[in-house]
């Protein structure tokens, strides 16, 4: 038979007394003594489950108060966590909210104040000393090349080293080394690689002061970010995935090519749009390697006048590399620089050119990140597993 303890609501305890436990009860292993016994029950309200029985522990507190306390304190304890998550949700949220306006502020007295200027002879016009005719050609000619040779440096050598250390590299003192350091790099300031470009691909190889060397140096910027980004992306695919195609018979290789990176081209994507977002804003790196502030012309075009537009020549190789890579090596001035230029500039017109200037700069950080969004939803859309 079942004691009475077993038919209450478990928080009845806090305003209730129940009688002692019976002897079959878990709570009390010892059975009740003799009624001859001059033992007196702990609880003095509480009568003793059978007749003439006394409770055998006479300085003992019952079990049954001891698991009342715990409740309480188990509940004092509960209200007061709860009461440190609130306040520490609404502190989070203040500071987020206000770094928010912040930010939102600072952006529309930027667009402003630029949007006046905007226009396509602001584009298409190169510096001048006369702001009403100051453009920003050159600038963001030189930001696209210098993006492009960015993309074609980072995206093939970090997407590989990725693939190379989550599905080839073993898991050992050396791998897990160099995961440590990718990671680290990561968080470098951006001079530092400035410096690092400074003394290998100007001084060392004699790149010298050009677009190849810029985005050499901001490739090695976003490098450990591509890494990181394809290694967790490679990592989110369900291992299921590689025993089914290691089971039809497919190769490492041919898991990973047909299986494994389509499924995460998506994250992987993403993560490169990102590091070039955030290299395009980099000032730091491309005043270390010598970025000119003022460039009056454009890079020679790797392109020629008529059909079929590519610069052939007689001779083998049949191709004009000359011609088709002399952009590399030419000055360049990139966006940052340039309103840099403009704000230290005494003028009030030129403060309007910079802010047009890093409008145009934040629409095309805004449109890359946009980007980046679209086609993540795009690849992911269809996945399911």
């Amino acid at each position: 038979m079942l004691s009475p303890l077993h038919h209450q609501p478990i928080f009845a305890f806090l305003s209730k007394t129940y009688p002692c436990p019976s002897a079959s009860s878990p709570l009390l292993p010892a059975p009740c003594p003799p009624a001859s016994s001059n033992a007196q029950c702990p609880m003095p309200h509480a009568q003793c489950p059978m007749p003439h029985a006394q409770c055998p522990m006479p300085n003992a507190p019952c079990p049954i108060t001891n698991f009342m306390n715990d409740l309480k304190s188990l509940r004092a304890d509960l209200q007061r966590r709860k009461l440190v998550n609130g306040l520490f949700a609404i502190v989070g949220l203040s500071v987020i909210l206000v770094a928010i306006i912040v930010l939102i502020s600072l952006i529309l007295q930027l667009v402003l104040q630029g949007t006046e200027r905007i226009s396509p002879d602001f584009f298409l016009n190169f510096p001048s000393r006369k702001p009403e005719k100051a453009g920003i050609l050159s600038a963001w000619v030189g930001s696209s090349l210098v993006m492009l040779v960015t993309m074609l440096a980072a995206v093939p050598l970090g997407v590989a080293a990725g693939i190379y250390l989550e599905e080839y590299a073993r898991k050992n003192l050396i791998s897990d080394l160099i995961e440590i350091n990718v990671t680290n790099l990561a968080g470098v300031p951006s001079i530092v690689y400035g410096l690092l470009a400074l003394g290998l691909f100007i001084y060392q190889f004699s790149l010298g002061q050009s677009i190849l060397t810029a985005g050499l140096t901001l490739a090695l910027l976003i490098l450990p970010v591509v890494i990181v980004t394809t290694r967790e992306a490679l990592r989110a695919i369900p291992g299921h995935l590689r025993e089914a195609a290691y089971a039809l018979g497919a190769s490492k290789w041919q898991m990973i090519w047909d299986h494994i990176l389509p499924y995460s081209f998506g994250s992987i994507l993403t993560g490169i749009i990102i590091g070039l977002s955030r290299a395009i804003g980099e000032t730091a790196p491309v005043i270390t390697i010598g970025a000119l502030a003022y460039i009056g012309f454009l890079p020679d075009s790797p392109f020629v006048e008529g059909f079929p537009f590519i610069p052939f020549q007689g001779e083998f190789p049949f191709l004009n590399f000359g011609k088709l890579f002399a952009w590399i090596q030419a000055p360049f001035t990139v966006m940052p620089i340039q309103m840099f230029n403009w704000v230290s500039r005494p003028e009030p017109e030129f403060q309007v050119n910079a802010a047009a200037a890093g409008t145009v700069l934040i629409c095309m950080t805004l449109a890359m990140n946009g980007l980046a969004i679209y086609l993540r939803y795009y690849f992911r859309k269809g996945i399911k597993w």
